[in-house]
């Protein structure tokens, strides 16, 4: 079975590979030094019947060193996951191309995608006897800084070379407990309701966003977003070594490698991606 390896719209396909690349290569930014993001999604549709979550990369038509990326991951039975994620997907490329720094902050374009996106997904539910629902995190590059947003328990890690120096909080009920000390870590991956979200999207109620922003990015950073189907199966540590050791693709594979194999048969879908800030070529 062969799958497809995406380089900025050069296509390689590779027998019996155990993951799907959709996309690498590297965008050259200038900072204080010349530094280059090297950014790489992958996908797996794990134990499951279908593939509910989504990942995109897209890079500013009109403005260069602009880079978004969003994670979907959706739920709803009879495919109103995989139509409430598709439908973030076109919220970010519908949100991106109509930003305009003159006039946008990258975290007001993150908070305008995210709940443009759960407005579609509403609106889908009209129309379909499904219950389209989806997570989202999302992450633009401007100007050399970071701005992130989220709404779900899908993650946003930040690492500068094996220190962890941020990571979004689950809008779950588990991560409520472990808010209020009421749960450790290790409980909360085992509680039974562990999936059971407090603050999603295409909900009755307004989507609960929070950001998050770094300064310059620097040499060694590295960026991970994931849905659950990644991030249950690894501690933070484990995430360090892996992003700071390895390449973003060599990481990707790894990582999907890991979950799958962690997973024993009963594995989500997977979905990730990864920006990591490397020194310039040339």
């Amino acid at each position: 079975m062969f799958r497809e390896i995406v380089l900025y719209g050069a296509i390689v396909r590779y027998a019996n590979a155990a993951f799907i690349v959709i996309m690498s290569g590297f965008t050259s930014l200038v900072l204080s030094m010349r530094v280059s993001v090297e950014t790489c999604v992958a996908r797996h549709v794990g134990d499951r019947k279908e593939q509910q979550d989504r990942v995109v990369v897209l890079t500013h038509p009109s403005h260069p060193g602009a880079l978004l990326i969003v994670l979907a991951d959706g739920m709803g039975g009879h495919s109103g996951g995989a139509m409430a994620a598709e439908q973030v997907m076109l919220a970010a490329h519908r949100g991106f191309e109509a930003f305009t720094p003159a006039t946008d902050q990258p975290a007001q374009a993150l908070d305008a995608v995210i709940r443009d996106a759960h407005a579609s997904i509403r609106m889908s539910r009209v129309s379909s006897e499904q219950d389209p629902h989806s997570t989202v995190v999302a992450f633009m590059l401007y100007r050399g800084k970071a701005y992130w947003a989220h709404c779900g328990d899908s993650r946003l890690y930040h690492f500068r070379n094996r220190q962890m120096l941020a990571r979004t909080g689950d809008h779950s009920l588990v991560g409520e407990l472990q808010r209020r000390g009421k749960l450790s870590e290790e409980e909360a991956l085992h509680h039974p309701q562990r999936n059971v979200l407090i603050a999603c999207l295409g909900g009755d109620r307004s989507p609960r966003v929070e950001h998050g922003s770094c300064g310059d990015v620097a040499l060694g950073d590295r960026f991970l977003l994931c849905s659950d189907g990644v991030w249950r199966h690894f501690d933070d540590d484990d995430l360090a070594v892996i992003l700071a050791g390895f390449t973003a693709n060599e990481a990707a594979q790894r990582l999907l490698d890991l979950a799958r194999q962690r997973a024993n048969g009963g594995g989500d879908n997977v979905a990730l991606a990864i920006a990591g800030f490397v020194a310039a070529k040339g």
